[in-house]
């Protein structure tokens, strides 16, 4: 489903044995903890199947999964590589998607550490708005024991109506880092690249998704300043203008 101009997901993930699965309490869709034996090897993964996500009425049934691997390949095209490496494959439920586990850091806070990792959600904040990212929540933003912030639970993207709704609302209005719009405008500006994205994307979200994905990737390429979003909050309290 990836091409492999994209797709540097490990072996292990793509093709290990699922030996063991537990179910992750916490989310609205059906989440479990999966262990994958890959020769004398074991490694960890999350699998979201198909058939354990909850209807939506705006997001077509069946595709949280493949939004989910549309999110990480988007991530590897702009060079951004905050989405752990994610495929769709099948599993214990069926088809859904399967993603390396990152151990979180124990000492990683979002409320406490955001200031010192504000160059780090600079970017988690624009790859949301390129994938129109319905619901980043604190507790999608985490730093790894590798020592590196990742971008999980991407299944509400891609809508081809602007439903951005994030809690990282403090970057509004301010001049967007040049060296990450230039990483947007690269891609954008590239058409093999862009080609080769297209081509990646094309099995896994519509047309017209498709379609407006890039619509935003060229505009936010031309963008200096972050525009306005819609808070997380606002879904809950009617807040904002």
């Amino acid at each position: 489903m990836q091409p492999a101009e994209l797709d540097r997901s490990p072996a292990w993930l793509r093709c290990g044995e699922i030996v063991g699965i537990g179910r992750v309490p916490a989310g609205s869709n059906a989440t479990f903890a999966v262990v994958l034996r890959y020769g004398a090897e074991e490694h960890l993964a999350i699998y979201k199947p198909r058939r354990g996500e909850r209807r939506l009425w705006d997001f077509p049934d069946g595709t949280l999964y493949r939004r989910e691997v549309a999110a990480y390949l988007v991530s590897e095209a702009i060079g951004w590589r905050i989405v752990p490496p994610t495929v769709a494959r099948e599993g214990p439920y069926g088809i859904g998607s399967l993603q390396v586990y990152c151990e979180p850091d124990e000492h990683w806070n979002f409320w406490c550490s955001r200031k010192r990792w504000r160059e780090a959600l600079w970017t988690v904040a624009l790859f949301d708005l390129v994938t129109n990212n319905a619901d980043r929540k604190a507790e999608h933003c985490l730093v790894a024991t590798d020592g590196k912030l990742y971008a999980i639970d991407n299944g509400l993207t891609f809508h081809t109506d602007f439903k951005n709704r994030t809690v990282l609302v403090e970057f509004v209005g301010e001049p967007i880092p040049s060296a990450l719009q230039q990483d947007l405008a690269s891609l954008a500006g590239d058409p093999l690249r862009r080609g080769q994205l297209e081509a990646a994307l094309a099995p896994l979200i519509s047309r017209a998704e498709l379609a407006t994905f890039f619509e935003r990737l060229d505009v936010l390429s031309h963008t200096t300043r972050m525009p306005r979003v819609i808070p997380h909050w606002e879904l809950y309290y009617g807040f904002g203008e």
